[in-house]
């Protein structure tokens, strides 16, 4: 330690290489942790992004759902023949991450592309599930009923930058989940 003081303190320029190592170990850091911020930032807005898709669904169900409360019943559910049957809708969530994010499929995955250059990948979105579990008809006690619920599972890709070379790509799975609740 006094060897590190003692060379700070000569007047010979001697801690010039260690100021600029200290300056570029800095430096260093800051890529990194910067490069884990591009990383969260990406992942959050994706995952809102299909959420809002996810609760666009769960409203273009509304109309079933509601007349099935309304009814006495839960669901989505419609007269058909002499039984029930469900109407549900599964909308479109690709179509709206499109229009969200600015993806564009390519390659059977909605790609979004960093700038104007057609071959630098921000990020890739695949792999989509959507699940909807519609409440029982007529349920035995509605307050313990399952609820109409819309899930949504997505993959995300996306490529790691640093020091000016691509590496290998984080891949991260999404999941989002909304549902239906009663006012009254």
């Amino acid at each position: 330690m006094k060897k590190i003081e003692g060379i700070l303190r000569d007047q010979r320029a001697a801690s010039f290489p260690l100021t600029i190592c200290m300056v570029l170990s800095l430096m260093i850091l800051f890529c990194g942790i910067s490069e884990y911020f591009r990383l969260q930032n990406i992942a959050a807005g994706v995952r809102e992004a299909v959420e809002d898709a996810v609760i666009t669904v769960v409203n273009d169900n509304y109309a079933g759902v509601y007349h099935g409360v309304r009814e006495g019943y839960s669901g989505s559910y419609q007269a058909f023949g002499g039984g029930w049957e469900e109407t549900l809708n599964e909308g479109d969530i690709y179509s709206y991450l499109d229009s969200t994010l600015g993806t564009r499929l390519s390659g059977g995955r909605h790609v979004k592309f960093a700038g104007d250059h057609n071959n630098a990948t921000e990020y890739a979105i695949d792999s989509l599930a959507v699940t909807i579990r519609n409440a029982p008809l007529a349920p035995s006690d509605p307050r313990n009923a399952q609820r109409f619920e819309a899930e949504a599972e997505v993959a995300l890709e996306v490529p790691v930058r640093f020091g000016g070379k691509v590496l290998p790509s984080v891949q991260m799975h999404l999941k989002v989940q909304a549902g239906y609740t009663e006012v009254f």
